[in-house]
């Protein structure tokens, strides 16, 4: 199995480039690109659909039919406002203009390009509080399985100081809807402060054949390909992290490690 944890290329506009042939997967594709002032990029998406979600910065995204012109909100993700996104189908192309400086992820799984692309604005997110206690968390669905797409599903999670997210620890790694759907997962990891700053993430199976208790920093990617994958914020940092889904079917649906079910009563 690959290392879970990606570490960003700083020295390349494409910071990350998950591919399910680099992951051992079949679903999940996942970049991120930094873009200077006044430079832009620009992909076909192929067979696969694409979230473009704009992390920070201002943008002009346009695809073969579409323009969206000057998005853009937040200039850090810590602002904890919704994100600009766009949804791009398959046999698409788009190219992103940086008005400013830009942070980029595109989020990408397989389709057939049954839908239209669309702008994804900051009040189309759903935002809701998880949890409670040390286990609460603020959420943006982004592209939950509650609106239009094939296959890939993307949300965005803030939790706070000394709290623990994705918790109590659950899984979708099994075929077995309604009760569990099987979906691999990136999460793309920041710290604020980022300096010195890290974060907690493990990934286990029920018979341990997966274990590995992660250290992890900003701007970090790690691959949740089977398994349980809570996340822990140390005392005196923040923590953001961008979710991708995807599988065989489009749904969330996950199962909660029974030893630690308790926690929800």
């Amino acid at each position: 199995m690959p290392n879970l944890v990606v570490k960003p290329d700083t020295t390349a506009q494409k910071i990350h480039d998950v591919t399910p042939e680099s992951a051992g997967w079949k679903y999940v594709s996942f970049q991120v690109y930094r873009v200077q002032e006044g430079e832009s990029i620009q992909a076909d998406t192929g067979d696969n659909e694409a979230c473009l979600v704009l992390l920070s910065g201002k943008a002009d995204i346009q695809t073969s039919n579409d323009s969206f012109e000057n998005l853009g909100r937040r200039m850090s993700v810590f602002e904890k406002i919704p994100p600009y996104s766009v949804y791009v189908p398959a046999r698409d192309r788009f190219e992103v203009k940086a008005n400013t400086d830009i942070e980029l992820a595109v989020c990408k799984a397989p389709a057939t390009g049954k839908y239209n692309a669309r702008l994804i604005g900051p009040d189309d997110v759903g935002t809701e509080d998880r949890g409670s206690g040390s286990m609460s968390r603020r959420v943006h669905n982004i592209l939950p399985d509650s609106e239009e797409a094939e296959s890939v599903l993307v949300v965005e999670v803030y939790t706070p100081e000394g709290n623990w997210s994705s918790y109590p620890p659950h899984k979708h790694d099994t075929e077995n809807l309604p009760h569990e759907s099987y979906l691999e997962e990136t999460y793309f990891h920041k710290v604020d402060p980022e300096e010195g700053g890290f974060l907690i993430h493990r990934v286990y199976d029920d018979p341990r054949d997966l274990d590995e208790t992660m250290v992890v920093n900003s701007n970090d990617v790690v691959m949740v390909p089977k398994g349980y994958h809570p996340v822990a914020a140390p005392a005196g940092y923040q923590a953001y992290y961008l979710n991708v889904m995807a599988g065989p079917v489009r749904k969330w649906k996950f199962h909660n490690d029974p030893d630690h079910e308790w926690l929800l009563k």
